[in-house]
């Protein structure tokens, strides 16, 4: 072999070595397990019993719809006060109805009048078929008649629907109850002369009734749906009904700072009647939630979970949570934690599923 092709050998030699050490380096690499992380936890524990908090509040109608016409005009007659029950179908008001008759009469002449049309025009269409039959007239009669039948029957049909929208105007002079229930509040007195969609009747429908309160904006946090409360009459505490939270407002009322919140009652006595004052009872241990850190929170997609620390392999995994409520420091948990779990609270955005942690510290929570 020649100087220079040992030259070139030794030189292959050397790249191939090169490369099978990057390749042995790069396979160590992605075979070493991950890093042990250093983490910041703190323990789950049981809350502190919050004491029984009382609300007063009023009653409601769980579904209320305000009644009024689909025209305008002159309110003849109003059938129903405050207080009035009503059933479906019974008639509430009535609006002057003479402007609508006069419109319903003119339809019905004009139906009339393009029916003749039509019977004129299938009269001279038949005359001109026999005839065209018996090659005793032309084919453009024939077909100026035909012709003159279809815009004769076209009238008809504009006729006909002008005779069935004045038919419907009249039936919008009459307002009717949609539901049974009690009327809670009157927009417009008899002569009045009242515009479309203006409230005539406020209709507390009877198909539920709420307790309705003012709630402060540090309970809110604790109040999660369907969670139970006690309501009382509050001029005779012995008169209960049990309801669940139904709606809790998004916004706090911008006078007092206050959240309304909707209590749906089950068989709500008589005595619960639309706006008396009732008495909610929210239990302590009821209100009580599980609590943790804020910062301990992961979003994952749409969901929200945090990283649990397995105590005897001391290695992590992520957990789904149900958060009732959140804000920069706590965070309120419904469901996914449950007392004596260890919860990653700092280093939580390094973790990966299974990987082995030490912790530096642990709190109680």
């Amino acid at each position: 072999m020649s100087a220079r092709g040992k030259e070139r050998f030794l030189l292959a030699m050397i790249l191939v070595a090169i490369t099978l050490g990057t390749a042995a380096c790069q396979r160590e690499e992605a075979e070493a397990p991950p890093a042990v992380r250093k983490v910041r936890t703190i323990t789950v524990e049981k809350p502190p019993e919050a004491a029984d908090m009382i609300f007063t509040g009023h009653i409601e109608a769980k579904d209320s719809a305000a009644l009024s016409f689909r025209i305008g005009g002159r309110m003849a007659e109003r059938n129903v006060g405050v207080g009035a029950t009503v059933t479906a179908g019974d008639v509430v008001a009535r609006l002057d109805p003479e402007n609508e008759l006069n419109a319903l009469r003119s339809a019905r002449a004009a139906l009339a009048a393009a029916q003749g049309l039509m019977r004129k025009a299938e009269n001279q269409y038949q005359r001109q078929s026999h005839l065209l039959a018996r090659n005793v007239t032309t084919r453009a009669d024939f077909e100026i008649a035909e012709q003159a039948r279809t815009a004769a029957q076209a009238q008809v049909d504009s006729a006909m629907a002008r005779l069935q929208s004045a038919e419907d105007v009249v039936g919008f002079t009459v307002l009717t109850a949609d539901a049974p229930g009690v009327v809670t509040e009157v927009g417009a007195e008899p002569g009045e002369v009242v515009t479309p969609g203006r409230m005539i009747v406020q209709l507390a429908r009877r198909d539920g009734r709420d307790a309705v309160f003012e709630v402060p904006a540090d309970v809110v946090r604790t109040l999660s749906p369907n969670m139970p409360m006690q309501v009382a009459l509050a001029s005779d505490q012995t008169v209960t009904a049990v309801g669940r939270v139904r709606e809790v407002a998004p916004q706090a009322d911008p006078v007092t700072r206050t959240f309304r919140v909707w209590v749906g009652l089950s068989d709500p006595p008589p005595a619960f009647r639309l706006g008396t004052t009732v008495s909610g009872m929210l239990r302590g241990n009821e209100a009580s939630v599980l609590a943790i850190p804020s910062t301990a929170l992961v979003q994952t997609g749409q969901e929200t979970a945090v990283w649990v620390v397995d105590p005897q392999k001391l290695t992590v995994s992520l957990r789904k949570l149900d958060v009732l409520s959140t804000d920069p420091a706590t965070a309120l948990i419904g469901k996914g934690l449950v007392l004596g779990d260890i919860v990653v609270t700092a280093g939580a955005s390094l973790l990966k599923d299974g990987q082995q942690v030490r912790l530096t510290g642990a709190e109680t929570r």
